[in-house]
């Protein structure tokens, strides 16, 4: 048995992930395609990912002293035995543990056994108060992994963990939802991913991104007619192709062209967060921005910012006699949740404008009070954090990160519109049904501000003639990246909302050079 090397010319794995994300099942039926349609044997798909997984160690860790290899019953622990034989191949030391007595293994991992066992690697059973050495290959659990995770795998899990060595996780981190990014009671913490034929959803939300550590992508030679067999569940947005969206401006256009965003908000003692969103707004190209603000932040953003226009509302009386100026709302940044912030809300809604709901303006939808928690619109955005899905949708945190794809969805069907569910692997569910993630952003980001600066962003995009969806999509890859890029120049810890600023200007420009 060859390490597989001939059975493709391409590179093993690469580090560009896909656009198309699917669900495991889908995945199953592509990598069932592959056999029974396209002559493709199982056992030549499990050396392919074998070798992707091997070379992608060896690239991470040139010269490991040890390989440890964790191996379970299914396809997962085929893989591993793979892993194994070509390290074994190459004189390396590597000894594999196995979770599930390999005496039961079956079909295509029963015969990566045997290759394993031809090679001469060191097999042993997991032990009590097991140790691990060297770099470790998790290949116990797969994307058929169902319900919580059980014995032995949960104790083998919290004793990799604990290990403190590198790990190299072989499709999906063992115990990690495929579906959701949820971790389905432990799962193992990788320093690198290396998913293979249809990257898994739950990779790049949730507790995906923190568990899979650098993920990469290997399609194992598939054929292209495999995919068309089915459609992506959801998209895994680029930055480059959405910024192709933005129209050109002509040599004669005006600030008219390019829309007036108003941000309402900045209740007493929360003037930043409506400066911010104002800033970020303009910052995005809007031809106008102006912020409705109590009368006592008015000075104070004007100083910061002079650009900017800064109107003094006690009331929503006073704010309705503004409301014909502006293209686009933003609505939320330091709103506040007093009897002026529920003016402001109510006043906003009743213009019936485009608008950006953020912050307390969710908050205030979700109690009811001001406006229906029934209201529907399409011409809204709503981005939550998990919290505030939460009191939207009448439940608790944990559920909507549970299935961060279906609480967006849900949210969807409720309040219309387009939904932003923030945090990790940001989700957009959009009004045709259809989910997109973002890949972008890193946990410098956990700081006040961001959402306000986000929430200004959208509202300047959508001012310049984008569609509500496609706004969305374009900011979150724009804040995201900007984020990364400052992170990149000065580190995640003290990152600041306002750092974002310069990085978006440049990003946002970047298709003109």
């Amino acid at each position: 048995m060859s390490d597989g090397s001939s059975t493709t010319a391409t590179a093993p794995f690469t580090r560009v992930l896909p656009e198309d994300l699917y669900r495991a099942e889908q995945v199953r039926e592509l990598d069932r395609c592959a056999i029974e349609e396209h002559g493709i044997s199982g056992i030549h798909l499990m050396k392919r990912a074998g070798r992707a997984a091997f070379t992608a160690l060896l690239e991470r860790w040139p010269e490991p002293e040890q390989i440890t290899v964790l191996c379970g019953a299914g396809n997962n622990g085929g893989d591993g035995y793979v892993i194994a034989a070509l390290a074994a191949q190459r004189r390396i030391p590597v000894t594999v543990i196995y979770v599930a007595d390999p005496d039961k293994l079956q079909g295509d991992a029963r015969t990566a056994y045997e290759f394993a066992r031809r090679e001469g690697v060191i097999m042993q059973p997991l032990q009590e108060s097991q140790g691990f050495s060297g770099v470790v290959v998790d290949a116990m659990l797969g994307t058929g992994l169902q319900g919580e995770v059980r014995e032995p795998f949960q104790q083998a899990i919290d004793w990799l963990n604990k290990s403190g060595q590198p790990v190299l996780a072989v499709d999906i981190p063992s115990g990690l939802c495929a579906d959701t990014g949820r971790a389905l009671g432990v799962a193992v913490k990788a320093d690198v991913t290396v998913s293979f034929i249809g990257l898994k959803q739950g990779l790049l939300t949730g507790r995906g991104p923190a568990l899979t550590g650098e993920l990469l992508f290997a399609d194992l030679n598939v054929p292209a007619e495999v995919f068309r067999s089915q459609i992506a569940n959801v998209e895994r947005l680029q930055l480059s192709r959405l910024l192709k969206q933005l129209p050109d401006r002509d040599g004669d256009a005006h600030k008219g062209n390019f829309g007036h965003v108003m941000v309402i908000g900045g209740d007493s003692g929360f003037a930043g967060a409506a400066a911010m969103a104002g800033e970020a707004s303009a910052r995005m190209g809007a031809g106008l921005t102006s912020v409705a603000t109590r009368p006592e932040h008015v000075s104070p953003i004007i100083a910061r910012r002079p650009e900017l226009m800064v109107l003094g509302v006690s009331s929503g009386q006073e704010l309705e006699a503004f409301l014909d100026r502006p293209s686009v709302l933003v609505l939320g940044p330091g709103l506040g949740h007093t009897p002026w912030s529920e003016q402001m809300l109510k006043q906003a809604v009743t213009s019936g404008l485009p608008m950006v709901l953020d912050a307390d303006g969710l908050n205030l939808l979700a109690e009811g009070r001001v406006i229906p928690n029934t209201s529907q619109r399409d011409n809204w955005i709503l981005t939550p954090h998990p919290g505030e899905a939460a009191r939207l949708l009448g439940c608790t945190t944990a559920e909507i990160q549970k299935d961060r794809f279906a609480s967006a969805q849900q949210l969807q069907k409720r309040f219309g519109g387009t939904v932003l569910l923030k945090g990790a692997g940001t989700v957009i569910a959009a009004a045709d049904g259809s989910l997109s993630v973002a890949n972008v952003g890193n946990p410098g980001m956990a700081s006040g501000g961001m959402g306000d600066v986000l929430s200004g962003v959208i509202g300047g995009l959508l001012a310049q003639g984008l569609e509500p969806c496609a706004a969305t999509k374009l900011a979150v890859c724009l804040h995201g990246t900007a984020a990364d890029l400052a992170a990149d120049e000065n580190g995640q810890r003290g990152l600041l909302a306002t750092d974002l600023l310069p990085f978006l200007r440049q990003l946002l420009n970047s298709q003109l050079a």
